[in-house]
């Protein structure tokens, strides 16, 4: 081709774009959509330059599409999600985008065997152009600088628009609406963690290099709302699957293996001693393969995750072949959100290797309640433990001074003489406020049990919190407590926070319960007309539940769902009763596999996995993980 000629052509696609698509954006500014703010929009770009980095147009084509489903049709106006098949652009060259489609049938019209754009007449396409800088028209540019908008790649922005076939054959465009923007950020968050994990088929046809072939695949994550866009739920949960329609009984085995799966060798072998915590002195290990014992500074992490710790490369590498690759890509995930599970505004260490060397950092280590955050009493039986009921507060606090733990007290909560009910709080910021305590009080670390049940009282379930407003009583089953039992006097903090609405009575049942406790009830605070009572029965609760009051609600903290068989018998039970429950744990992963738990037996899981707003701020270390480790970490609810 003529040089004069190949370069006029290149400007062409440039300006005009070509392959697949329907041609560059609309330029459609989103500062003029109706009810957006700055933040949303700052949100969107960054969600869009962080699915840009993942790179999904190297190896997705047009013809790859995916069927996305985003929370329930409830939360939808018209109780439809909107658009729930999503299509990449431009893998081929031209413009780089993605596609959303209200159904697969209207994506599959939109795309001809040759995997160029039909222009089929009444067919709406929600779309997410990655336009050069150079090009946007004067509007979006003074948006991007005004807002110091975050750039996709070196110098891409997204232009996001919804277009229509005319039955003549031409475009019609549209401003998105807010509800759209909020959908294309989910979308755009989730496919940017899951894409990576497509597994690519064995025995791929030669001479169809354009066209890859995946493993049919279905994966859910949890999406976290940015303030801006926060509407009931801190997060959403994603399900995404190739082809669409797929649900998970179709789920292959091979689909969480890693999509860099041919850098093997890379991976297993890149070998990387991994240093945690803040300076705390090194402790003891554990080989994730063999199990053994390994000094901190002497374990090496799968280099590629940093999650998993071995004893050496070649349990590494066993490790790889028999399981680990099929779930590296999701530890990946995990270990990058640690950043954002980070509670940032308390002034005392929040990291914890070492439980007795944090204690003693803060004064408190062998004292009052603090003394079964640590190891030194396992000797004692849960619940007996010497001077916890003492009625001097500080005592049972430590030794911290006064205005370092809530006084059990009433707080008052009112407006010209009237009470406003109880506290609704959002996270630990709301809380300390509330009750005026230094960022340098470390009392989150027990109240987390607390202050998670009253969350799950007064927030996540709507039946719960009706009850309370009415002045009723909420029973609660408390399920394998272990700690809590000496942490009585933590709980009259949801005395105080219902100031004077409704009561409840928690019926803490479990093995662990002493049997000098056992049958007894005990009152939270030691003011008058306490409205929270705590009642004590061992056993399992499979075995026990048939004689006590029928809960309204059902929790178990800290339960490793997937770690003792003993749980068995109680979802089985919870389901039985069709009673709504919230579980928590440490790690992302073992809600995870609690979840899974609760879904094979056949409970709806009606909350998905979420961090805990009030877990424990303080980063503890599994002996075989890195992954993010906290009391309380992550929740997770059914039947609500």
């Amino acid at each position: 081709m003529d040089l004069h000629l190949k370069k006029l052509f290149g400007r062409f696609q440039e300006q005009f774009g070509s392959g697949p698509g329907l041609g560059p954006g609309s330029g459609v500014c989103l500062m003029k959509v109706e009810g957006i703010s700055s933040n949303i929009v700052q949100s969107i770009f960054r969600a869009s330059a962080s699915l840009y980095r993942s790179e999904p147009w190297k190896k997705l084509r047009p013809g790859h599409l995916f069927g996305v489903r985003v929370g329930k049709d409830s939360d939808w106006s018209g109780k439809r999600r909107p658009f729930q098949c999503v299509q990449f652009i431009g893998g081929d060259g031209g413009d780089i985008a993605i596609y959303m489609y209200r159904s697969m049938n209207s994506a599959l019209k939109m795309t001809d065997d040759s995997w160029e754009m039909a222009r089929v007449p009444n067919v709406e396409v929600l779309r997410v152009t990655y336009e050069l800088e150079s090009l946007m028209l004067p509007s979006n540019k003074r948006m991007v600088k005004s807002l110091g908008l975050e750039v996709s790649g070196t110098d891409r922005f997204p232009v996001i628009d919804v277009a229509r076939c005319m039955t003549t054959g031409e475009l019609q465009f549209r401003n998105p609406t807010l509800e759209e923007l909020r959908l294309v950020f989910v979308v755009m968050k989730a496919l940017s963690l899951v894409h990576p994990l497509l597994l690519q088929e064995e025995n791929q046809v030669r001479g169809l290099p354009r066209m890859l072939k995946f493993s049919p695949f279905i994966e859910t994550v949890d999406v976290q709302w940015p303030p801006e866009m926060f509407k009931g739920h801190d997060f959403v949960a994603v399900t995404v699957s190739h082809p669409p329609g797929q649900s998970y009984e179709q789920k292959s085995k091979k689909t969480a293996v890693m999509a860099r799966e041919d850098d093997e060798l890379e991976i297993v072998s890149g070998m990387t001693n991994l240093q945690v915590g803040s300076g705390a002195e090194a402790g003891l290990r554990r080989c994730t393969m063999c199990e053994k014992s390994v000094l901190r500074d002497e374990s090496v992490c799968c280099s590629h995750c940093r999650a998993t710790m071995y004893c050496s490369s070649d349990c590494e590498k066993r490790h790889w072949r028999e399981m680990h690759r099929s779930v590296c890509g999701l530890y990946e995930a995990m270990m990058s959100r640690e950043e954002e599970l980070k509670i940032k505004i308390f002034t005392f260490s929040c990291y914890a290797e070492n439980a007795c060397q944090w204690l003693g950092s803060l004064g408190i280590h062998k004292k009052g309640m603090w003394r079964r955050q640590c190891g030194c009493y396992s000797h004692s039986p849960f619940g007996l433990l010497n001077g916890i009921s003492s009625d001097a507060q500080s005592e049972s606090w430590g030794g911290l001074e006064d205005r370092d733990y809530p006084q059990d007290l009433p707080i008052q909560n009112l407006n010209n003489g009237r009470s406003l009910g109880m506290f609704l709080l959002s996270n630990w910021s709301d809380y300390y406020n509330l009750r005026c305590l230094p960022p340098s009080s470390p009392v989150c670390d027990i109240l987390s049990y607390p202050l998670t049940l009253y969350h799950i009282l007064t927030t996540l379930s709507i039946h719960c919190k009706n009850l309370l407003l009415k002045g009723k009583e909420v029973t609660v089953h408390y399920v394998g407590p272990e700690r809590e039992l000496d942490w009585i006097k933590a709980f009259a903090e949801i005395n105080h926070l219902l100031n004077g609405l409704g009561t409840v009575q928690i019926i803490m049942v479990g093995p662990e319960v002493p049997s000098d406790l056992s049958g007894t009830i005990a009152t939270t605070s030691t003011t008058n007309n306490s409205r929270v009572k705590v009642s004590f029965v061992k056993g399992l609760y499979q075995d026990e539940v048939a004689y006590l009051t029928s809960p309204d609600i059902v929790v178990a903290f800290n339960c490793d769902l997937d770690g003792y068989s003993s749980w068995a018998g109680a979802v089985e039970a919870v389901n039985n009763m069709r009673s709504p429950g919230f579980f928590t744990d440490k790690t992302e992963d073992a809600c995870g596999n609690a979840k899974a738990v609760l879904h094979n037996a056949g409970l709806d899981i009606s909350h998905p996995v979420a961090p805990n707003p009030f877990r424990s701020p303080v980063r503890t270390y599994a002996e075989s993980s890195n992954l993010p480790c906290y009391s309380n970490g992550f929740i997770l609810g059914v039947n609500t």
